[in-house]
């Protein structure tokens, strides 16, 4: 039933959205080869930039001034925790076995002395923690990132990590709980956690000229240095052969003499 009525939510949400996206962009405004649908993702991040500055942002500020900083970096532990077990399986699935090895040493340190992941005894004792998930993986083995997208509630993504997103809810303890009400109670104070991470980052915004044009690209730059495990690349963002069916621009004159 309550699973029912989320779906039902959400499915609300997603065709309000859908409903109310795609602004219209001046004729000459400058287009990102990475943005190809650039009208229906600036309408989406619309709604969404709306959303959170009338739920998201209020709830999380309340958190942060409400809650002790020991509390809150006990739920922050306890959900990158859970988490662990998607971390540690892309780390095999990109052949990092020793990472896997360190990631299974965190989730049974931290499961048990650190009592459910609240404490993290795991760093003190040397086990560093990683981040990565499927999109990463498909990164690692050549898949490429493809266009960017605006999710309704979830926010960036490209066409590559909106898939991967989907794969990883699999491999998180939370998708084999029985409890509905504890299942989807998590997503929650989860979701507060991670946008009281982000508050910091809201006078940037603030001073940003184009807040969208921003988030994009320091999004497609952070998974594209997270791909590369931090290695200076020059592949490029888009797919190469994108745009092999458009004609190419003519050679431009040479300057009179």
């Amino acid at each position: 039933m309550l699973k029912a009525a989320c779906a039902r939510i959400a499915l609300a949400v997603v065709v309000m959205m859908g409903l109310s996206a795609c602004v219209t962009l001046p004729p000459n405004h400058p287009r990102s080869p990475q943005d190809p649908w650039e009208s229906w993702n600036r309408g989406v991040y619309k709604v969404n930039d709306a959303l959170d500055r009338a739920v998201a942002k209020p709830v999380a500020t309340t958190y942060v001034k409400v809650v002790p900083q020991p509390i809150r970096t006990g739920v922050t532990n306890f959900f990158a925790n859970l988490n662990t077990p998607t971390v540690m399986v892309n780390d095999a699935l990109q052949g990092k076995l020793l990472a896997a090895a360190n990631d299974l040493g965190r989730f049974a340190l931290n499961s048990t002395v650190g009592l459910a992941g609240i404490l993290d005894p795991a760093t003190s004792a040397g086990l560093a923690r990683n981040d990565e998930d499927f999109g990463q993986t498909l990164g690692k083995w050549g898949v490429h990132p493809g266009p960017f997208i605006e999710l309704p509630v979830l926010g960036p993504s490209d066409l590559r990590d909106a898939s991967g997103r989907l794969v990883d809810t699999y491999s998180n303890p939370r998708q084999y709980i029985k409890n509905s009400w504890i299942k989807y109670g998590l997503y929650l104070p989860d979701f507060v956690d991670r946008r009281a991470a982000l508050l910091p980052l809201d006078s940037t915004l603030k001073t940003t000229y184009d807040p969208y044009a921003f988030v994009r690209d320091a999004y497609l730059q952070r998974r594209a240095y997270l791909v590369s495990d931090g290695k200076i690349t020059e592949a490029p963002l888009v797919d190469p052969d994108a745009d092999e069916s458009e004609p190419a621009a003519p050679p431009s004159a040479p300057p009179p003499k």
